[in-house]
């Protein structure tokens, strides 16, 4: 059984980090491991390997992800999660990262939401594309976890 957070235990953006009673996420043996105002993560990517290797190192840091697998389910989770942040692949299938900003960017309850746009297509223009798109900054593919972090933390994200 969980235990709901108290209220002046949600984050900024209204969402909770709720108690953790599953072992695959967090829980050790069925009991209730609590996580305080712990940011959470939008993963937005279609490569289960990259989804992943991402998921499991920003977890080991703290931080809450949950993980959409195209930009249309990015952009519904968006809403339904409200996440601190949200880590964008480009190449999506059903709706690209470039779009799925821009229906982040332009619906007024996710407009605040940081995004991180993320590709292994490190193409001239690519970074003005994104910001763009709304992106509000730009890494590259292989993730080096220390520089993402670090623009994460810039954000005001910190693991």
């Amino acid at each position: 059984m969980c235990i709901p957070l108290l209220p002046e235990q949600h984050s900024a953006h209204g969402t909770a980090n709720p108690g953790l009673c599953d072992p695959d996420h967090g829980g050790i043996g069925g009991r209730v491991v609590y996580s305080m105002l712990m940011p959470k993560v939008l993963i937005v990517e279609d490569n289960e390997m990259n989804r992943d290797m991402l998921s499991r190192r920003l977890e080991r840091r703290g931080l809450v992800v949950v993980m959409a697998v195209d930009g249309a389910e990015g952009v519904a989770m968006s809403k339904t999660e409200l996440p601190d942040i949200i880590l964008m692949d480009m190449s999506l299938p059903i709706m690209n990262g470039w779009e799925a900003t821009r229906a982040v960017k332009a619906d007024p309850l996710t407009a605040h939401i940081p995004v991180i746009a993320l590709t292994a297509h490190s193409m001239p223009g690519d970074r003005e594309k994104a910001v763009e798109a709304g992106c509000d900054d730009y890494d590259t593919k292989p993730v080096d976890l220390p520089r993402l972090l670090s623009k994460m933390a810039a954000l005001g994200v910190e693991a």
